[in-house]
């Protein structure tokens, strides 16, 4: 990845106590404190601290990552990514915009709208495994392992644009990172997204959106009217697998069963989007 874009140096130090300037360095990131943070092999750069860690092992599995990357190959998320786009376009996002996507995953998705709208890009996960698999697959976008359930190692009013996309969110975080005008995207489930696959495999197909998900956010934001997606699709055995060990972490006993079945079946994939402004008050 580019170490030397304006992306990357919107990032600060996440030592405890220091949140100093990230500025390039030969071996990858460093703050004038003389605290230093390595390119992996893959080129990576890893920002986490103990304080961060909740498992040797945090975020998504070698697995679930393996699962999203064969879903996003195959076309089945096409038309989401298209949506979107198409979003960001109605909100007037700027070409060459300083973007960071919270819970970026294996960066599928990330590189897709960054190529579209030529962003000045960085994708951060706490995944290790889905960081990596997004820097061998995309090595012009900036990667980062970090808490993004913390404070986000950036520095105030740096970004053009914030992507949290069926991601965990952080309202002040949010609003602290972007500059005054700047935009946030923000995608979560629709209420009967995969509701086939929640029947058949686990016996409920409850509404996912139960509030206003986007309600959170009125204080630091002005809000766009949101956007329902829903698009039908045919998926084979192996996908709804995919599909269950993406989103919930896995299949069992029942599942298995459900998944064993062959044959195509029809499953519904919905998400509600806004694109939101943050607020030029004081």
């Amino acid at each position: 990845m580019s170490l030397r874009s304006a992306i990357v140096i919107a990032l600060a130090c996440t030592v405890r106590g220091c949140g100093a300037e990230l500025a390039p360095s030969a071996a990858g990131l460093a703050c004038p404190r003389g605290h230093a943070f390595d390119r992996a092999r893959s080129g990576y750069v890893n920002l986490l601290q103990p304080h961060d860690r909740r498992s040797l092992d945090a975020g998504d599995s070698r697995e679930a990552v393996s699962a999203r990357r064969r879903l996003f190959a195959s076309g089945l998320y096409a038309p989401w990514i298209e949506e979107l786009g198409r979003a960001l376009a109605d909100a007037g996002v700027e070409r060459g915009a300083r973007t960071l996507d919270v819970g970026c995953g294996e960066g599928s998705i990330l590189a897709a709208l960054a190529e579209r709208f030529e962003l000045d890009a960085a994708g951060l996960d706490r995944s290790v495994h889905a960081v990596e698999a997004a820097a061998r697959a995309h090595p012009s976008i900036a990667w980062i392992v970090a808490n993004g359930d913390r404070r986000l190692p950036v520095r105030d009013g740096a970004l053009d644009l914030v992507l949290s996309i069926t991601a965990r969110r952080s309202p002040n975080e949010f609003a602290r990172v972007l500059r005054p005008g700047g935009r946030l995207l923000l995608a979560v489930p629709g209420a009967d997204d995969l509701a086939e696959l929640r029947a058949a495999a686990m016996g409920s197909a409850t509404d996912l959106a139960i509030h206003d998900p986007f309600a959170e956010f009125d204080t630091e934001f002005e809000r766009s009217e949101a956007r329902v997606f829903t698009h039908r699709v045919e998926v084979l055995a192996e996908q709804r697998a995919d599909l269950l060990i993406a989103t919930y972490r896995g299949a069992r006993g029942r599942e298995e069963r459900v998944l064993a079945e062959g044959g195509a079946r029809t499953v519904t994939l919905s998400w509600r989007v806004a694109v939101l402004v943050r607020s030029r008050r004081a």
